[in-house]
């Protein structure tokens, strides 16, 4: 572990200005691997932000991307029910705009000049672990992609486009290595999807894991969800971290 300062920056984005929550670890002599994070569907959250500094502390430059920058920093508030709410959040942060926008996170990171964009990966929770598939299948900058229980199948009510969007069609297209998570009782993504997925990923030029915990619910990595399970959170850290080693 190392020491870290973290702040909050604005880059352009499609000439919009996005911010993101930027920590960066300090008093090294060489320049640190790139990490876009993408949030789950609550935004940027003080968990989000600590997570952040936990990975920086770790050697990497990491750049949480406020994927609602567009719309004051957090997702639409406009909702009556928990699945409105999920809803017109994924919509704010659809594909077409969001993953320009963890583009431009990487953008700003390389124009810095003192963090190394040639070796970058892309960590992504709910939310943002669709994005980061999304991301890895189109782009050839990452060097790995680390999804966290990201829906393989959008509901129709999802998406933009009003019909089912899927992860599972495009993730023979990945262009890096990927390591995937899932919680084996998770209410929100059908077993089937996560074994689906996997299948799919397999097809990929790249090596890729697919990990499931038995037990584990939905945002079982956020210690401030009711749904946290220490073990299936501790595990999926240390199996996060070993990947980055090994790709960045």
């Amino acid at each position: 572990m190392v020491a870290i300062t973290a702040d909050w920056v604005t880059f352009p984005s499609g000439g919009v200005e996005i911010r993101g929550y930027l920590a960066l670890p300090t008093g090294g002599a060489h320049r640190p691997p790139a990490v876009i994070m993408a949030h789950e569907n609550l935004g940027v959250i003080p968990h989000r932000q600590r997570v952040t500094e936990q990975l920086a502390a770790e050697g990497y430059a990491v750049l949480t991307v406020d994927l609602f920058s567009r719309i004051g920093g957090q997702p639409p508030q406009d909702y009556t029910t928990q699945e409105e709410r999920r809803a017109k959040a994924f919509l704010a942060a659809r594909d077409e705009q969001a993953v320009p926008d963890l583009e431009a996170g990487l953008d700003h990171l390389a124009a810095r000049g003192d963090v190394d964009t040639d070796r970058a990966a892309v960590v992504g929770f709910c939310l943002g672990g669709g994005l980061a598939l999304v991301w890895a299948a189109e782009s050839d900058r990452l060097s790995c992609a680390v999804p966290l229980y990201g829906i393989p199948e959008l509901p129709a009510a999802y998406s933009p486009t009003g019909a089912v969007r899927s992860r599972i069609d495009i993730a023979d297209r990945v262009r890096c290595p990927v390591q995937a998570h899932f919680g084996g009782a998770d209410s929100v993504i059908p077993l089937d999807q996560v074994e689906r997925l996997g299948d799919a990923l397999g097809h990929s030029d790249h090596p890729t894991e697919v990990h499931v915990y038995e037990g584990a619910g939905h945002a079982y990595h956020d210690d401030t969800h009711p749904n946290h399970d220490p073990q299936a959170a501790r595990l999926t850290w240390e199996r996060t971290l070993d990947f980055l080693r090994k790709h960045l």
